[in-house]
């Protein structure tokens, strides 16, 4: 009875660290996924759209996982409370974990309520951010937010996230290799905190003994956090430049439209090798001569667009001709004109 006892026990006690390494696996992949998420949020939510909800998807994906972990979890305990009580189960430690400094649970704040905190501790603080940012040896790091306290915050993560896509789209490189090390110092104790549920400002000396005394695991893990923090960074840089360049390349041709709508740059290129030549050496005689040979349906199209684009401007003479019947019209009068050079001649 003695062993079968000693099995079962052992049986359980395997199975519950089965499930506790399971519950902790889910929940690192789930805080993961939410910190790519919030980046996203912060840097650039417009452009990172279509990668957002792929994250909310795998977020929600991971919370119904969660779920699972911790009923299965309960069951178990459940199960332990409705064991047999013997020696094995009666001496176990009961005050192997402390508590203190214990976050209260915080109501789900709007959007909106974020983005005027997170706007209202800028302007507060911006200047202590940036300070905090350009530091690089634990101790200093630790000293500044001792001194200040309230930078261990979200707002602070945040700031510094933005900061680092501003320098990687100026090309400040170097300075935002700097500053994103930083940036995952704050993301770290954030995470700590989250982990210990406690107060970050209760945490973060833990963070910096930890990672001041740490083994070659836990300073690899940092690294790699920082290096794939960076590759995001360079990634949405290169969204947002090529949004801006977009933007100003659309810019520039609402500038260029002609009168009809049409941008002068598209319908050039459109035209004839033939008709391309004409607008190269500006030669109106050239222009008529061709137009006139080619075939009238496709002449009269390609007149209306230059018309459309403003490559070409009627003058006095065809103007009005042209205001009326557009490409056709105009097609009509330099033919009209060229049979005319053809007799007198």
């Amino acid at each position: 009875r003695l062993q079968a006892r000693v099995e079962r026990m052992e049986q359980f006690q395997k199975e519950k660290e089965e499930l506790d390494k399971g519950c902790r696996e889910c929940k690192r992949k789930l805080a993961e996924c939410q910190k790519k998420m919030k980046e996203l949020e912060v840097a650039d939510p417009e452009s990172g759209k279509g990668e957002l909800e792929k994250l909310q998807a795998e977020a929600q994906q991971l919370k119904n996982e969660e779920k699972s972990w911790e009923n299965k979890l309960e069951e178990l305990k459940k199960k332990e409370k409705n064991m047999p009580w013997n020696v094995d189960t009666l001496s176990k430690d009961g005050f192997s974990k402390s508590v203190f400094n214990v976050k209260p649970e915080e109501k789900e704040e709007t959007e909106e309520q974020k983005e005027k905190k997170h706007k209202t501790f800028v302007e507060r603080y911006e200047k202590q951010i940036k300070h905090f940012g350009m530091l690089r040896r634990w101790d200093d790091s630790q000293k500044y937010l001792s001194d200040n306290p309230h930078l261990v915050c979200e707002e602070t993560a945040n700031y510094l996230v933005i900061w680092c896509i501003d320098l990687e789209v100026e090309e400040k490189h170097a300075l935002m290799e700097q500053v994103a090390h930083q940036t995952i110092v704050m993301q770290f104790i954030l995470e700590l905190a989250k982990s210990l549920k406690v107060d970050p400002r209760a945490c973060f000396r833990q963070f910096f003994t930890k990672i001041k005394t740490a083994d070659q695991q836990y300073m690899e893990g940092f690294n790699d956090e920082l290096e794939a923090f960076k590759e995001r960074v360079r990634g949405r840089a290169k969204v947002r430049i090529e949004k801006a360049m977009k933007e100003y390349e659309e810019e520039e041709r609402q500038k260029r439209l002609g009168p009809g709508g049409l941008d002068p740059v598209e319908v050039y290129e459109s035209l004839p090798p033939e008709l391309q030549k004409c607008f190269d050496v500006k030669d109106v005689q050239m222009l008529q001569d061709t137009i006139s040979k080619m075939d009238p349906t496709e002449a009269k199209y390609h007149m209306q667009r230059c018309i459309d684009s403003g490559l070409w401007v009627p003058n006095a003479k065809t103007g009005e001709g042209a205001e009326k019947g557009g490409g056709e019209a105009l097609y009509e009068e330099i033919k009209k004109e060229n049979g005319e050079e053809e007799k007198g001649n």
